[in-house]
């Protein structure tokens, strides 16, 4: 049996450099061959065009691409795009390219499936079979730029690491994935345009300051008091909103950067001032913004969204107590590609719009 080819986006450029020497080739093929792997994102040997036939067969010979494939499309009629990402092992993960009048965001998944089975997210009912390498979340954010480009002639300014999966389970490989999507060698995207998106981790919130990143943290807070926050997020049983903020301080101290909190707002469960005034009192641990999230309902979910009333008395509370806030219009909800809906395949009574690839 053969034995499993090296994915090439795993060799460092030194290392490809050493590999072509060893060959008998020059070292600055290497550098050829790693813009077309980050820059220009190639997703197989023979778009390298400006290597001879005989450096690409090298290349097959030796390593494997695992590159991302996009296996359909959905487009929603507020133009929202939801992709199905076919990875190297026949899993599937979704990424969704959201346009709005500001920005164009892409918001791509970590993991194939999640371990924290939160009680209002679809992701979470599914098992987590692995965690993604650093050049599938890059293919992602490629893909989806392209796809800003082609379908909306705008390039892509934003990117959230919101979808499928708990990024901070996945440390090192998420941090690997926002250096290329950064470098000048890659996408060249500035990390302040980055979000990273927690639900909670205290220990990993703590080493990413330690580790002084530039992007943006968010963390997904949804009750700002413990009882509440362990019957929908069960992670909060060991991650406790004291320890939570501790990270955060320390987060913040190392990195300067605010933090956002994103706060889900449902019915009859935090939609009360008294869940206002512990969301303030919880906001004047560290500087912060609050994103509040239009619920949307998942299959057979048991919360609904809470009423524009309530919202509207929710939010003029918060900015009273000078809180910055921000409320947040799920875009996507027809082709489930909306926050928490992810691998919510239902489709309620609506024609979905499928395109497949090359369609």
């Amino acid at each position: 049996m053969e034995p499993t080819k090296k994915d090439i986006r795993t060799l460092s450029a030194e290392e490809l450099s050493a590999f072509f020497v060893a060959n008998g080739d020059k070292a600055f093929r290497a550098k050829q061959v790693y813009e077309w792997l980050w820059q220009k994102a190639a997703a197989s040997f023979d778009e390298m065009s400006n290597l001879s036939k005989e450096t690409r067969e090298l290349l097959k010979e030796h390593f494997c691409l695992n590159a991302v494939a996009t296996d359909s499309i959905q487009i929603s009629k507020d133009r929202t795009i939801k992709n199905a990402f076919r990875l190297y092992d026949g899993n599937i993960v979704e990424g969704v390219l959201i346009p709005t009048t500001e920005r164009m965001t892409a918001c791509i998944s970590s993991q194939v499936g999640c371990s924290l089975t939160c009680g209002f997210c679809a992701t979470g009912r599914l098992e987590r079979l692995r965690n993604l390498d650093a050049a599938e979340m890059f293919d992602q954010v490629a893909i989806i730029r392209k796809q800003a480009m082609e379908k909306y002639q705008t390039p892509l300014t934003n990117i959230v690491y919101m979808g499928m999966g708990e990024p901070l389970l996945n440390y090192k490989n998420v941090l690997d994935s926002v250096e290329m999507i950064t470098s000048p060698k890659g996408l060249g995207m500035s990390p302040q345009r980055i979000t990273v998106s927690t639900a909670g981790i205290a220990k990993m919130i703590h080493k990413l300051g330690d580790d002084m990143v530039k992007f943006n943290l968010a963390l997904s807070l949804h009750a700002a008091n413990d009882e509440k926050r362990n019957r929908i997020m069960p992670i909060n049983e060991q991650n406790s909103l004291e320890a939570l903020a501790e990270a955060l301080k320390h987060f913040y101290e190392k990195t300067g950067t605010r933090i956002t909190y994103e706060y889900i707002i449902f019915k009859d469960f935090n939609d009360d001032i008294s869940d206002a005034m512990e969301l303030v009192d919880f906001c004047k641990k560290v500087p912060c913004k609050v994103n509040i999230i239009e619920y949307n309902p998942i299959d057979a979910g048991e919360f609904q969204q809470a009423t524009p009333g309530k919202v509207k008395v929710f939010t003029n509370y918060l900015e009273s107590e000078k809180v910055i806030v921000n409320i947040r219009h799920s875009r996507g909800k027809d082709i489930d590609a909306a926050c928490g809906q992810l691998a919510n395949k239902s489709k309620s009574g609506i024609e979905k719009r499928i395109l497949k690839t090359g369609a």
